[in-house]
């Protein structure tokens, strides 16, 4: 409960991630949408510092950060509630603190693509580390970002720099997972090996003595013409079948017009 320090209810996620600090957020909703922008990106580990509506107190408040969360309630279910932000991060090794404006503090200041990797060595050290997020209207104030080792910043418009709380989240979560070796889900599947070059240069002979019929060429220019088709058709990396498709193309379109003109009467 709030003020009480720890929720010792639950045992902390143990995850090899940052654990994402909110610190006072005023609306069921946003701890909500930060659940789901955590899952996104393999962070899994949520604590909250006094939050204004009394989390999870009232069933439609949690109602509310259930269905923001969009599936992500098993994040929820494990957030601790703490009195202070210094409560919150008491037993971390590492912190940064989240701010969109300059602050006055001697602090180094990272971006989250420049912060993450250094994290993620700390944490494959044995290092816990904590990022503070703070208030949606005013974020954190300057003696909570005193608590930290450094500024997370974000590089955004300068005049329009306001982020929500949930997509500081998302940015954040986004570089971790790329610095931990994130993968897309899924990438084009090429179920044709790449073009022999007996198939291209097959291609190119067609293509080129086509050319030649249809007087394509200026006198003296084919070398040069020629040079210049092989190397545009080269940049495509065509795979095997690729090339022969497009040599049936070629083909309809030379010899498509022929068959017509023979078939007349």
């Amino acid at each position: 409960m709030p003020g009480s320090g720890t929720d010792r209810t639950r045992p902390p996620v143990q995850a090899a991630a940052p654990v994402i600090i909110l610190v006072e957020p005023q609306m069921a909703e946003n701890i909500g949408m930060c659940a789901r922008a955590m899952a996104n990106f393999g962070l899994s580990e949520m604590r909250l510092v006094a939050p204004r509506d009394g989390w999870p107190s009232g069933g439609g408040l949690k109602k509310g950060a259930t269905s923001a969360a969009s599936g992500a309630t098993y994040i929820l279910e494990n957030a601790r509630l703490f009195a202070s932000a210094a409560e919150a991060m008491a037993d971390l090794n590492h912190v940064l603190a989240t701010t969109a404006r300059e602050r006055g503090q001697m602090k180094r200041v990272v971006t989250p693509s420049e912060a993450m990797p250094p994290l993620a060595e700390r944490i494959g050290a044995g290092e816990r580390i904590g990022i503070l997020f703070g208030r949606e209207r005013i974020g954190l104030t300057n003696e909570e970002i005193s608590f930290a080792d450094a500024i997370l910043t974000f590089p955004v418009n300068p005049a329009f720099a306001s982020l929500n709380l949930a997509q500081a989240v998302l940015l954040t979560g986004y570089e971790w997972f790329k610095a931990t070796g994130g993968e897309p889900p899924f990438r084009e599947t090429l179920l044709s090996p790449p073009a022999t070059r007996e198939t291209v240069l097959s291609m190119f002979d067609y293509v080129e003595a086509e050319l030649d019929i249809c007087g394509f060429f200026p006198p003296g220019k084919k070398p040069s013409m020629t040079a210049n088709l092989r190397d545009i058709l080269h940049r495509l990396s065509l795979t095997e079948q690729e090339a022969r498709t497009l040599r049936g193309v070629f083909k309809s379109l030379t010899e498509g017009p022929r068959r017509r003109k023979a078939a007349e009467p």
